[in-house]
């Protein structure tokens, strides 16, 4: 996974997938450590890949956290699968 125009001062990403038609559904995500480079390595955090029965609408989200926890910036993108 890449990622780009991450602010200044991130140490960590927190990354979300949510299923907006089942969103109990645990998909997973996670917080790794950002160290500048914009690419993170395979398996830096877990997640159930979407595979509905049908067509269902997902939201990524990533957040960029500072050292204390502070949310720096947010991204949030929609995708309906498959």
């Amino acid at each position: 996974m890449r990622v780009s125009d991450v602010p200044a001062g991130t140490e960590k990403l927190r990354f979300r997938m949510i299923d907006l038609n089942a969103p109990d559904y645990p998909h997973g995500g996670g917080t790794v450590s950002y160290n500048g480079n914009g690419k993170l390595p395979y398996g830096a955090f877990r997640y159930t890949g979407p595979c509905p029965p049908s067509p269902h609408v997902y939201q990524f989200t990533v957040e960029a956290l500072d050292g204390a926890g502070k949310i720096l910036g947010k991204a949030t993108a929609k995708k309906r699968l498959p």
